[in-house]
């Protein structure tokens, strides 16, 4: 069976993914980590656009990823899986255990509910599917910056 392309969040308050009443007084510091440069650009670009949300980094690995993630102090971390010198899973146990307080967005196109629930049960607040991003991405960063944990509506089977 595979993904719906809809979110269901998992928290015990109902959460309003609709953008327009996310509305925060703080500025969310994010870093963008992805191995394919354009889609970097493409995600840095979406969330300029968005007055409460700040792009403090890149990165390439998930080396990379974990460094900056404490040094530039991420509220979220938005995160591929398959990334080279250390996976994505990996890097999400590192930063929950070295950047205490930071959120992870998985952004991936790794549709396997183990690969899913690995990581959620690694710390991530969510994972959404990268062919699923233009709809879900901000009101999945809004909604997990307020507190959320969100997951897809359907898994895919074994």
């Amino acid at each position: 069976m595979p993904f719906s392309r809809s979110l269901v969040p998992v928290s015990p308050r109902r959460v309003n993914l609709n953008p327009a009443s996310n509305l925060q007084t703080s500025i969310s510091r994010i870093l963008v980590v992805d191995d394919y440069e354009p889609w970097r650009r493409l995600v840095c670009s979406l969330l300029q656009k968005e007055s409460d949300l700040k792009v403090v980094g890149e990165a390439r690995d998930g080396l990379e990823a974990v460094q900056k993630a404490i040094d530039l102090r991420a509220d979220l971390v938005l995160m591929d899986i398959d990334l080279s010198k250390m996976n994505g899973l990996e890097a999400a146990r590192r930063i929950g255990d070295a950047a205490q307080g930071a959120r992870i967005l998985f952004v991936s196109q790794i549709n396997d509910t183990d690969v899913i629930e690995a990581a959620l049960d690694n710390g991530a607040s969510g994972y959404i599917l990268k062919m699923d991003a233009e709809a879900e991405l901000l009101p999945a960063i809004k909604a997990i910056v307020r507190g959320a944990r969100l997951v897809p509506t359907s898994r895919v089977t074994d």
